[in-house]
């Protein structure tokens, strides 16, 4: 019988680096996250009320009015289709409904495909 050497394994996952983050400090709770993301409030949002507040709750498509309850079906859509184009007059906002909004976008769609069938 022929006796074969032992291995000794060795762990060499410790000396690559972690993908993930260490975590410092203590976990947070969900209502704590939610609050520091409305201290720091993100440009997307910052920008949605500044044109609710100078467009009002109103589509300026197809007019329909919205209250606090439904002022999530109301979106900002930008005119010139660059949403990064955020002037502080609002000059390239309207706000739509969720259902002007998306025909709205799609209406480049149907045109380039009746002016190109074949494609």
């Amino acid at each position: 019988m022929i006796k074969t050497p032992t291995v000794k394994r060795v762990c060499t996952m410790s000396r690559y680096k972690s993908r993930w983050p260490k975590k410092t400090g203590k976990n947070k709770t969900a209502e704590e996250v939610v609050r520091e993301l409305r201290k720091n409030g993100s440009p997307a949002s910052s920008y949605r009320e500044r044109s609710l507040k100078i467009n009002g709750l109103i589509c300026a498509k197809c007019g329909r009015e919205f209250d606090p309850k439904t002022i999530h079906l109301l979106t900002v859509h930008h005119k010139d289709g660059n949403k990064m184009n955020n002037p502080p007059d609002g000059s390239n906002w309207e706000n739509l409904c969720v259902y002007c909004h998306d025909d709205e976008h799609s209406r480049g769609i149907l045109g380039d495909y009746l002016r190109n069938p074949d494609k």
